[in-house]
């Protein structure tokens, strides 16, 4: 079966002069256009392709990437608003259509917006949604402490930043404990902190306890090799010198020097630390 909106591995069955029909083994078809045919191809070879609908609603494979797949959020921009509602730039020819319907609020021309994509029923093609919180849901969640997961920033909200979590889960994370810039769009590693007994999912972009301390300690060694080896930061440093340079807080950073200093691969000294 040939499911559109997703990458497909399909066989190679015959060239033609307008390009290579490839088939799922079950008698269904589709044409990959000859300006997406590889250089080298056999019979029988196995090509994996999207497909969706072409400017004609008929099946069409390409071996271009979209930034969106079925069932999937991403951050995509307005190309331009039409009769039927807003169309996205998702990396393919035929642009993606977001109709009135299905805006959370009216979208503009140029503009950014957290969609899912999904396959309409009714008119069988392949339709985009800023109201994202019905694609979304926290029943039966089975993740762990500490665990990490892919997260996309999707909201500014006053408790902090609403997060998509494997694209199906609701997340938050608090305001006070983000030491880095971000904003809605972000692709992050997250790490599952709380899960509420009302289904509410709390997350951290940094591991929690003991777990923290190594990756922190090592992105402030790789900013020292960056910087010559020297960073005018030391337990004197206020905090809001050390979340400006490193976006951590003060007592994170005295924790991961404290480590650095303990595996003798940093010198503490009166104006700052040193690599050793």
């Amino acid at each position: 079966m040939i499911e559109l909106g997703n990458y497909n591995k399909l066989k190679i069955l015959r060239s033609t002069r307008i390009g290579l029909f490839l088939g799922d083994g079950e008698g269904t078809e589709v044409l990959l256009p000859n300006k997406y045919v590889p250089s080298d191809f056999k019979i029988d070879d196995e090509l994996e392709v999207f497909c969706y609908l072409d400017n004609n609603e008929r099946p069409i494979a390409t071996t271009l990437k979209p930034y969106i797949v079925r069932n999937s959020f991403a951050y995509l921009k307005v190309v331009e608003v039409g009769a039927y509602g807003a169309f996205l730039d998702w990396g393919l020819e035929k642009h993606l259509l977001v109709p009135f319907r299905e805006q959370a609020q009216r979208m503009e021309p140029g503009k950014k917006y957290v969609v899912h994509c999904y396959l309409d029923e009714e008119s069988f093609r392949l339709t985009a949604s800023s109201k994202i919180n019905r694609f979304l849901s926290n029943e039966g969640v089975n993740f762990e402490i500490n665990q990490e997961v892919d997260a996309l920033v999707s909201r500014k909200t006053p408790l902090g930043w609403e997060v998509i979590i494997a694209h199906k889960h609701k997340g938050l994370i608090f305001e006070n404990e983000v030491f880095k810039p971000i904003a809605i769009g972000d692709q992050v590693k997250a790490y599952i902190k709380n899960i509420r007994q009302d289904s509410k999912i709390d997350v951290a972009l940094q591991p929690l306890g003991a777990k923290m301390l190594e990756p922190t300690a090592e992105m402030i060694f790789q900013t020292l090799q960056e910087n010559d080896g020297f960073l005018a930061l030391h337990d004197k440093s206020s905090p809001e010198e050390i979340q400006k340079v490193l976006h951590l807080s003060k007592k994170s950073f005295k924790k991961a020097i404290g480590t650095l200093y303990r595996e003798k691969r940093i010198m503490i000294e009166d104006d700052g630390i040193r690599l050793v």
